[in-house]
């Protein structure tokens, strides 16, 4: 295991920082998982216009979930959502980002 995995392990686990969130590949059966949920305000331009918009972004382990998809279900303290857009994962292949919608 490498130092940056080590890291992520204890990041995923802290209390503060990440929480348990439960996942459901389309198709498949739910699983608990570790999250780290973000919530950043996004700002578009849209010509002269400045679009404030709230957004919704997890970060999941690849060995929690390996394979995200569109249309995945994650449901975070009894809010449901869904994946949306293509899943991008970090640069050491260990965590997926992934944006979210309601369902």
């Amino acid at each position: 295991m490498t130092a940056f995995a080590a890291a992520l392990d204890a990041l995923f686990a802290d209390a503060h920082i990440a929480r348990d969130v439960v996942y459901t590949a389309e198709g498949g059966a739910p699983s608990l998982v570790r999250a780290i949920l973000r919530r950043p305000d996004d700002v578009t331009n849209f010509g002269e216009a400045r679009i404030w918009s709230e957004t919704a972004r997890l970060d999941l382990r690849v060995a929690d979930a390996p394979h995200p998809r569109p249309g995945d279900r994650i449901e975070i303290d009894g809010g449901a959502f869904l994946i949306q857009g293509e899943p991008v994962r970090d640069r050491e292949r260990l965590v997926w980002t992934v944006d979210l919608r309601p369902a």
